[in-house]
């Protein structure tokens, strides 16, 4: 429903048309090479694909495709990662058809487009000096990971999360052992606790 209406929304633009759509992320990518769009707009939950992995995957198939994501969950928590991916923008869900018009003109312009907060924390991260431990910790999670940790953060069982991210329990549970490692916590209690005070200290940051 999303998806239809979106489109919709798209094609009342006399200057944009939408050349197709797809109902899973193999499919998005198969179309891509096919279709060619200028622009690929995805979301970052999708059934058996993070919409990170998505990008990276289009951008293999079609270099020239330019990539939005549209998604409700939080740009403080996910905008620089998509950009990492090869995204050229990140507008939430709720920021009405306006904001999103004005995201897809601004990326087809050329142009990377992210909230004037997020721009700003991306800008300040640049002009600090990185030490040779900057990528270290939270950071330093995979994409995969990190949608793991998050969700283990919000309260989430192992059972929960493979069911939201479709995957298996035991593939969470490698994810889990991963984190652990990368972040040097040694039990599972520990490692939760760690996630909820890191989503705590993270909260979102309001978009403008």
């Amino acid at each position: 429903m999303m998806r239809e209406g979106l489109a919709q929304l798209i094609n009342r633009e006399k200057d944009l048309e939408v050349a197709g759509e797809a109902e899973t992320a193999a499919m998005a990518v198969e179309k891509s090479a096919q279709l060619k769009p200028d622009l690929v707009i995805v979301d970052i939950t999708l059934p058996g694909r993070s919409g990170l992995e998505l990008i990276r995957d289009i951008r293999a198939v079609q270099p020239a495709a330019l990539v939005l994501v549209v998604s409700m969950h939080e740009e403080s928590l996910y905008a620089e990662r998509v950009l990492r991916a090869g995204g050229r923008g990140y507008v939430m869900k709720q920021a009405g058809g306006k904001k999103l018009m004005e995201a897809i003109r601004t990326v087809l312009a050329g142009q990377i487009y992210v909230s004037p907060n997020t721009s700003a924390r991306i800008l300040e991260s640049f002009s600090r000096p990185h030490p040779e431990t900057a990528a270290t910790g939270v950071e330093s999670l995979s994409d995969r990971e990190f949608e793991v940790f998050r969700l283990l953060g919000q309260g989430e069982s192992t059972r929960d999360i493979a069911k939201q991210l479709n995957l298996s329990v035991k593939t969470v549970e490698v994810h889990r052992l991963n984190i652990k490692n990368k972040l040097k916590v040694t039990t599972a209690s520990e490692l939760i606790h760690f996630a909820v005070r890191w989503m705590q200290s993270n909260p979102p940051v309001p978009n403008e």
